[in-house]
């Protein structure tokens, strides 16, 4: 009981501070990507800005800066990327520092390819920690799934993986597959733990990371590239949604196969 998805993950390189030339360079990997005409599209963390929370937070740059810089969710960078999935008729994974008022998030949105946003993810562990004075790296406080045309989806981000309750949460909230943006560690832990949460979860996950693609489903790696502004194409398994209906047809299903096989295995022994 699954349904096949074509997923493309794009290991993009931002430049920090650099919104515009981010947002051009983004745009142009995405209509890339799109010649595999894959369902959805995932990049990475703080693609738009460059992920420069570390330069406020060591002293390079003003909290000022990092809330200039950021953009809110009907911003128009955000808007460029729901016309481009528009046009494309694919649906795009992609994070940014989003602006709300005056606090700055670490945030993925999900964007249809109706260039409707479906659904967002406000990062919710940090390496570096978190101080209520810091407006510029506020924490999200909710974890949840929500509806797409491919199934439920549930987005970390980055540091998220590597606590398995987050990714957890989300699936016990219905998510049917995880997308990860990030712009972390790209070892062979990193891979491990990815592949734990897959595992551990059942259900298949598209990381997008600075330096590494990985796509993983049914439990298994079916694609992996590695270096910066790579495009990585594989298809995922999307489990069906977990219901006494769903499985009810995969009993049936079974029992369906199971007198020809048994069969099949006295007749060998």
């Amino acid at each position: 009981m699954y349904k096949q998805v074509k997923a493309a993950a794009i290991s993009l390189k931002p430049e920090k501070w650099a919104k515009e030339r981010n947002a051009n360079k983004l745009e142009a990997f995405v209509r890339r990507a799109a010649r595999n005409d894959p369902d959805l599209i995932v990049t990475t963390e703080g693609v738009l800005e460059g992920y420069v929370v570390m330069d406020v937070i060591e002293g390079r740059k003003s909290a000022e800066e990092m809330i200039e810089i950021a953009e809110p969710l009907d911003g128009p960078n955000v808007r460029r990327i729901q016309s481009l999935a528009k046009s494309l008729k694919t649906c795009i994974c992609f994070g940014f520092a989003e602006r709300v008022g005056t606090d700055v998030y670490n945030t993925a949105v999900f964007i249809d390819h109706a260039g409707k946003i479906l659904g967002r993810h406000q990062k919710v562990q940090f390496a570096e920690g978190a101080n209520a004075s810091w407006p510029f790296n506020r924490m999200g406080t909710s974890l949840r799934a929500f509806d797409t045309p491919l199934g439920r989806v549930g987005i970390v981000i980055c540091a998220d993986r590597w606590n398995p309750m987050i990714s957890r949460t989300l699936v016990l909230d219905g998510a049917q597959m995880l997308l990860i943006p990030s712009y972390g560690m790209k070892n062979r832990m990193q891979n491990q733990t990815v592949l734990a949460r897959a595992r551990e979860n059942g259900v298949p996950i598209i990381q997008a990371n600075v330096g590494i693609n990985l796509i993983i489903s049914k439990g298994e790696i079916v694609a992996y590239k590695w270096g910066n502004d790579q495009i990585t194409v594989g298809i995922i398994d999307v489990p069906a949604e977990i219901s006494t209906t769903t499985a009810r047809a995969q009993e049936k299903e079974y029992f369906d196969s199971q007198g020809q096989e048994m069969e099949r295995r006295y007749r060998e022994t």
